[in-house]
């Protein structure tokens, strides 16, 4: 089983691999939308939970989620700034399931001035997806699933639009608990740049594995990313040593949930990266650290996490859903 799910992680490696290396525009599609996720890390793929949020991850869990399931997502970010999505998912026969989400971030009003520094007004600034998805479950243990992007973003008086697909797939065993996943995600680019020149789209490889123990209330998740930048640096390291360990935790997120109850999870994780760049850019409080808790009940759901996505001001995430 686990070498079958290796074959086809490589495969999806391999038709991706030549996609985008550096990350420059519409990286809002990198801010957290489920609150369990971001307990776990900051990038879970893996989790097999009647949970929407989730399926911003890996469209591939789309097929966990209970009919008719409407879910709405709110981060706090930095000052002025409003991060939010929403979710609804609609079973389609006995192994299909659909769904449709929309992402957005305001930043507010920002002042524009001239080449000389003269004030000449205010110009908003915002980002937006509007995405549909499709998840089959190819048999017992396996699902796979796909979302189409699209995506606008508006700079005052410049504008961009572009197309991306996430191609996800899920191997998860009930008896041993034992979910695996492998995520394409923002495969494509920009059809109208903001200029001239187009941009690339922020690309992502992910691997993600989750595990509950044995007659303990435990669950580890563990989440690789951007595997195929395996040798970028991601933040800067002074002493100009790099080392294999380095390089592995730099592409690493790990979380751990507490089920006391069937219906309530407590949360925690780490990582690495962002605690990295957090250190190089000056802060160390609670760097990487990420902390939440969800109550699940047959039709409604609430979930909360607490994480730092920025050197000025940590973040946290609301997840509500309901089942009609």
């Amino acid at each position: 089983m686990i070498r079958k799910f290796f074959v086809i992680s490589s495969i999806v490696i391999g038709s991706t691999a030549v996609a985008q290396e550096n990350n420059s525009v519409f990286n809002f599609l990198n801010l957290p939308v489920s609150a369990h996720s971001t307990a776990l890390g900051g990038n879970n793929i893996s989790l097999i939970e009647d949970d929407a949020s989730l399926i911003f991850g890996n469209p591939a869990l789309l097929s966990s989620v209970s009919d008719k399931t409407l879910q709405l997502n709110y981060m706090t970010y930095l000052q002025g700034c409003h991060v939010g999505s929403a979710s609804f998912v609609k079973i389609a026969g006995e192994r299909s399931t659909w769904g449709m989400t929309a992402q957005y971030a305001n930043y507010g009003e920002m002042d524009e001035m001239t080449a000389d520094n003269q004030y000449i007004g205010t110009f908003g600034v915002m980002d937006m997806a509007i995405s549909g998805m499709y998840a089959y479950n190819l048999s017992d243990r396996w699902a796979g699933g796909a979302t189409g992007k699209f995506i606008y973003s508006k700079y005052g008086d410049y504008s961009s639009v572009a197309l991306a697909v996430d191609l996800g797939i899920n191997y998860y065993n009930e008896e041993t608990e034992l979910s695996l996943s492998a995520v394409a995600r923002n495969i494509g680019g920009q059809v109208k740049a903001f200029g001239d020149k187009h941009e690339k789209i922020p690309f992502s490889l992910l691997l993600g594995m989750s595990k509950r123990f044995n007659h303990a209330p435990f669950r580890v998740s563990l989440t690789l990313v951007d595997l195929t930048k395996w040798n970028r640096r991601f933040y800067y390291d002074p002493d100009g040593e790099f080392s294999t360990g380095q390089m592995i935790l730099n592409h690493l997120s790990m979380g751990v949930d507490y089920l006391p109850t069937d219906n309530i999870y407590i949360s925690l994780g780490y990582n690495f990266r962002k605690a990295n760049e957090m250190k190089a850019a000056g802060s160390s409080h609670a760097a990487g650290l990420c902390v939440g808790a969800g109550i699940q009940m047959s039709r409604f759901k609430f979930g909360l996490a607490y994480a730092q996505h920025h050197l000025s001001a940590p973040g946290l995430v609301f997840n509500v859903s309901y089942t009609l």
